[in-house]
């Protein structure tokens, strides 16, 4: 993990056996509203999108949709869904939690669907029900990882186990609980004596964020080129692991950071239009309002015995390097892959197997719906943030 502190910004570059993964920028006076909780005022109730629009202090209101507003639990959802005029009216206060920053002319998305995410585990105050990450698979770890959420959940709250939550002791899962408590507890308080429209609770910056969602102590090093910011990423870090271990080197050369691990020569390479994969072949990576295409060329490529074995090999390559792209460049909405074409079933099967395993490491939620009848891999990826990688490239 490489942090490049500037004056105005902040920026992580996040490398996986030697290969950029993730980058992200955020400016320091500037940062998302996600995660955020708000009190807010109801302006407006509109039947006919089923949806209401939150005055949250923000520039544009926020738009609420009634599924938003149901319970949480599917199952205590009522069969015939309501009008949202029958749940909510203009000049009602209510507390929203921002799940999408504002993007393009369309202001952020909010939620009465609460959640507070931990090291361990995201708490949910009124969701009822209890949950294991999907990328655990072991089955006996799911079921003691289950029994433990049902241990420890109180009346109506819900809690999902996070994936690094798979080998941890119940102490440990059951202080971070604790403090997610008391950090919604705080939030009822301030919204009980601050008037509408009003910040609530804030979520973590960028950093604290990759601290919390990505870092372990076993496996990653952390470069930084600023000691101060350093220093309080060292707090935060024994915050969250007391007694760990922190391996957090500082860059004091000449050279800049992303200089000097060759992070601004990939983001440079990694952000064209027209990007060659090592065996030959390229991308070509198309963005528009509503989707992004991908078209797979194979180019230079000769390694097969066959134009079949040519093509399968370029696409499987294509499937890894793409799904690194997409990651990287935090690409969001519906994806269209064009692939070469295929004549072998199997070999679309493995080339469809290939994205699906390369994507995993992808924290961003995302499915791959399959093949169109053109032939086209068609899939989505949840955006909640403006796409930091291009702006901040500037």
């Amino acid at each position: 993990m490489m942090i490049h502190c500037k004056s105005g910004s902040t920026e992580m570059a996040l490398q996986e056996d030697g290969r950029l993964v993730e980058y992200a920028a955020e400016r320091n006076q500037a940062r998302g509203l996600v995660g955020s909780f708000f009190k807010g005022r109801v302006v407006n109730v509109l039947p006919g999108m089923q949806a209401a629009f939150v005055d949250i202090g923000q520039k544009k209101n926020a738009f609420l949709y009634i599924d938003d507003v149901l319970h949480p639990h599917l199952e205590r959802q009522p069969k015939v869904k309501p009008l949202i005029s029958e749940l909510l009216q203009p000049g009602q206060d209510m507390i929203v939690q921002v799940v999408k920053d504002a993007i393009g002319n369309k202001g952020p998305r909010v939620t009465t669907h609460y959640s507070l995410p931990g090291r361990w585990l995201v708490y949910m105050p009124s969701a009822a029900y209890v949950a294991v990450s999907k990328k655990i698979i072991d089955e006996e770890k799911r079921q003691r990882l289950k029994a433990i959420g049902e241990q420890l959940r109180q009346e109506e709250e819900g809690l999902i186990l996070r994936t690094v939550a798979e080998l941890e002791e119940l102490g440990a899962i059951e202080l971070d609980l604790s403090l997610l408590r008391k950090q919604w507890a705080a939030i009822l308080e301030k919204s009980r004596s601050y008037a509408a429209p009003a910040l609530l609770h804030q979520d973590l910056s960028m950093v604290q964020r990759l601290m919390r969602d990505v870092y372990s102590p076993e496996t990653d090093e952390i470069i930084m080129d600023c000691a101060k910011r350093a220093e309080e990423v060292a707090e935060f870090l024994e915050m969250m692991l007391p007694g760990s271990p922190c391996p957090i080197k500082i860059h004091d050369k000449d050279i800049p950071l992303f200089e000097f691990y060759g992070v601004q020569s990939q983001l440079e390479k990694d952000f064209q239009r027209k990007l060659w994969l090592p065996g030959g072949g390229y991308l070509v990576w198309d963005q528009t309002e509503a989707l992004t295409v991908i078209d797979v060329n194979t180019g230079k490529y000769t390694g097969g015995n066959s134009l079949e074995e040519t093509v399968f090999q370029t696409n499987l390559e294509a499937a890894a390097e793409m799904a690194r792209l997409i990651r990287l460049r935090d690409t969001g909405g519906i994806i269209i892959i064009d692939f070469i074409d295929m004549d072998r079933d199997e070999h679309r099967d493995a080339v469809l197997d290939k994205l699906h395993s390369c994507m995993q490491g992808d924290r961003t939620q995302h499915h791959i719906l399959g093949w169109t009848r053109l032939g086209l891999l068609e899939m989505t990826r949840k955006r909640i943030r403006e796409e930091s990688a291009a702006s901040g490239m500037d």
